[in-house]
């Protein structure tokens, strides 16, 4: 459920001068999904706790739809050209993956919620589905930690120090967040498999409380990341890394015409036979010798 908190400027949100509107559009709705997810969680100890529910699967909804739309910025920024994650492993194991896990982790919680709902609903009757439900609510923080672990190895060459401060304050609100979720899940598994309990019932106090400070740190990740994403628009002092070497920079020399878009060597000292220049055989002094003597 972390939301990506890139240390690069080349992530394309939106087309044209719109991207910075859909950036901020972006880090707002996940700061709001955040509130929602507090909001829910609270209202599983009220009298009022199906409605809680509807609104942690609204709140999930809400998040999945913005690691992804964090995936695809990032791989616009290089035109969808996945060859190119072989020349950065920033690339690839942050931007790409980083996202790519939350959204797995979340569909995880996700499902795991739906499935609780429906049993609530339907009386019960589907009791096959709370063992699925418990496992992938355990999964699905699962992922959210390695997605958080993964989001705090960026790489930094020469960026500013205010920019590093800046994510560092992102993504550790959201490591705290998603190791919260992740010991309540299994807390919750190992104190509701010893008893028997159906539909919202399988979700206890414990996991509740966990889920509240997760859920805040969430929501201290994401506010952080909206001042983030201001200053980082506002003002000109401060800028993203910007990676040498990197697969953008790569794209862009390739769109210079300077460097092409394959293995480089595949391209070194590959000489067409018309540009062969034959040398002469030198002659051993042996035979020289042998030459003379005939005159």
């Amino acid at each position: 459920m972390v939301k990506l908190a890139s240390a690069r400027d080349f992530r394309t949100y939106g087309p044209g001068l719109a991207k910075n509107r859909y950036e901020y559009i972006n880090a707002g709705l996940y700061l709001i999904a955040s509130v929602v997810l507090v909001s829910g969680l609270g209202a599983q100890l009220s009298p009022e706790a199906r409605s809680g529910l509807v609104l942690i699967i609204a709140a999930l909804a809400i998040i999945l739809l913005v690691n992804l739309h964090d995936l695809v910025a990032h791989l616009a920024g290089i035109d969808f050209r996945l060859p190119l994650l072989a020349f950065d492993l920033q690339l690839a194991f942050v931007e790409f993956a980083v996202p790519l896990i939350q959204i797995l982790g979340t569909l995880l919680a996700f499902l795991a919620l739906f499935f609780l709902f429906i049993q609530e609903e339907k009386g019960y009757g589907y009791f096959k589905l709370e063992k699925h439900a418990l496992n992938m609510l355990v999964a699905g923080p699962v992922l959210w930690v390695i997605g958080s672990i993964h989001n705090s190895c960026q790489i930094y060459e020469r960026a500013d120090g205010h920019v590093q401060i800046l994510q560092q304050w992102v993504y550790i609100p959201f490591l705290m967040g998603s190791l919260s979720f992740m010991l309540s899940a299994i807390l919750n598994y190992r104190e509701k498999s010893k008893e028997i309990h159906h539909g919202i019932h399988l979700l206890g106090s414990t996991w509740i409380w966990l889920d509240i400070f997760g859920s805040i740190m969430f929501f201290i990740g994401g506010l952080t990341n909206l001042i983030k994403v201001f200053k980082m628009q506002q003002m000109n002092g401060i800028r993203l890394e910007k990676l040498r070497g990197g697969a953008h920079e790569r794209l862009e020399s390739a769109r210079d015409g300077q460097v092409p878009l394959i293995m480089e060597h595949q391209t070194i000292n590959h000489q067409s036979p018309e540009t062969k220049v034959t040398l002469p055989v030198p002659t051993p002094y042996k035979d020289i010798l042998i030459g003379q003597t005939k005159l």
